[in-house]
C-alpha cells in the first residue's frame, strides 16, 4: 500500500505561535497549509513553500478549500488561531472567534475523514489559579466561571466543547495549555518584545517584584508538532516552564544587550494602590493607563505550572531562559526594534 501524504492545517498560521510552527513542519520537509484572515500582512513571514488559505473562522464555509484534501491524504489540524485581548470585559468578538471558530473547526474534523487528531491549542489561562506553592495541573473539565478575564473564560469554553466533541461525537483530539509565550519571531511587537525594549533604551527603572512563565516559542511549537503525533484523545498537556522572577528576567535581558540595570522592584500590593488610582484618572483623561488592575491580578498568580505530563508523554522541552531572552534580543536588533 502507498503512504499517504501527511499535511498540517494550521490556523493563526501568520501569528506568532503559529509562524514558528510553520516554520518548524517546513524545515522538517512536512506539507502545511496556512488559514488566515483576508489580507494579513504577516502572510509574508510564511515560508513559501506553505499553501495559503484565507478566510473567517466564524464562517464555516470560507474554511472548506482549507479542508478539502486530496484523495489518500491523511491530516492534522493545529488550531492555534484566537484573539488575544488583555481587556478582561466580556467582547462578544472573542467569544465568536474563540468559541464559535473552534466550534467550526471542529465540525469540518468530524465530517473530513482524512483528519487524523486535532490539537486545540488552549492556554494556562483556562485552568483555575491554585494558592501559591501548589503545582498547577492539568484539569478535566473546565468551567469558565472559575477563571478571570474575557480571553481565559473564552479559552475554558473552547477547551470544554473540545472534549465533549471527544467524549459525544468521537472527535479524534487533544488540548495543548502554553503559558506565556517569548523568543524570536514577535513580528507583531507584542508585550514582552515592548517591555524589553524599554529596558534596552532605559525607559524602565522600577520594575515588579513578581514572578512569569515563559516558555520559548520554538519549544512551545514543538510541543505542539508532538501533540498531533503523540497526543492522547481527550487528553490535556500542560506546556510550561518553572517560573522566572522579573528580577531574573531583566539582569538576563541586560546582560544579553547591555544597559542600566533595574534596581527597585516594588510589590503588587503597592502598585495595584497606585494603578487603581492611575485607571481613575484614564477615565478622564481618555489615555490608556501604562499598567492595569487586571494586569496586576495575572502576574500575582501561582505561576507554578506542571509540564511533567507533556514531557513524558509527548516529549515536551523547555530550553535555558537566558539563552532565550538572548536568542529574542538578537532577533530585535535584527529587526531594528532595539
Amino acid at each position: 500500500m502507498d503512504k499517504k501524504t501527511t499535511y498540517y492545517l494550521i490556523t493563526g498560521a501568520a501569528g506568532y505561535l503559529g509562524l514558528t510552527v510553520s516554520r518548524q513542519l517546513i524545515a522538517d520537509g512536512a506539507r502545511v497549509r496556512a488559514f488566515i484572515l483576508q489580507g494579513d500582512p504577516a502572510r509574508k513571514y510564511l515560508p513559501s513553500e506553505v499553501e495559503i488559505f484565507e478566510g473567517d473562522l466564524t464562517k464555516k464555509d470560507s474554511m472548506l478549500a482549507f479542508f478539502s484534501l486530496p484523495e489518500g491524504s491523511e491530516a492534522y489540524v493545529l488550531h492555534i488561531a484566537s484573539i488575544v485581548t488583555s481587556n478582561p470585559e466580556w467582547s462578544k468578538k472573542v467569544i465568536d472567534v474563540n468559541v464559535g471558530g473552534t466550534k467550526n473547526v471542529i465540525d469540518l474534523c468530524l465530517s473530513t475523514p482524512a483528519v487524523k487528531r486535532m490539537v486545540y491549542c488552549s492556554s494556562t489561562g483556562a485552568i483555575p489559579d491554585q494558592p501559591r506553592g501548589t503545582m498547577i495541573k492539568e484539569v478535566h473539565h473546565f468551567e469558565p466561571s472559575l477563571v478571570p478575564g474575557c480571553y481565559s473564560q473564552s479559552k475554558a469554553m473552547a477547551s470544554q466543547v473540545v472534549l465533549d466533541a471527544c467524549h459525544n461525537k468521537g472527535l479524534h483530539a487533544c488540548i495543548v495549555h502554553p503559558s506565556g509565550i517569548m523568543g524570536p519571531g514577535d513580528y507583531a511587537r507584542g508585550e514582552l518584545t515592548q517591555t524589553l525594549a524599554r529596558i534596552a533604551k532605559g525607559e524602565l527603572r522600577i520594575g515588579l517584584d513578581c514572578d512569569f512563565n515563559l516558555c520559548d516559542v520554538r519549544d512551545l511549537a514543538d510541543g505542539i508538532i508532538k501533540a498531533a503525533q503523540r497526543g492522547r484523545d481527550s487528553e490535556c498537556y500542560i506546556l510550561a516552564n518553572k517560573p522566572v522572577t522579573f528580577k531574573e528576567f531583566s539582569d538576563m535581558a541586560i546582560g544579553a544587550m547591555g544597559g542600566r540595570r533595574i534596581r527597585i522592584f516594588l510589590p503588587i500590593p503597592v502598585v495595584m494602590f497606585a494603578v487603581k488610582i492611575l485607571e481613575r484618572l484614564a477615565k478622564i483623561t481618555g489615555k490608556k493607563p501604562i499598567l492595569t488592575t487586571f494586569y496586576l491580578v495575572n502576574v500575582a498568580r501561582n505561576n507554578c505550572f506542571d509540564p511533567t505530563k507533556a514531557q513524558t508523554e509527548l516529549g515536551y522541552h523547555t530550553r535555558p531562559y537566558s539563552e532565550t531572552v538572548t536568542d529574542h534580543i538578537r532577533w530585535m536588533q535584527t529587526e531594528g526594534i532595539v
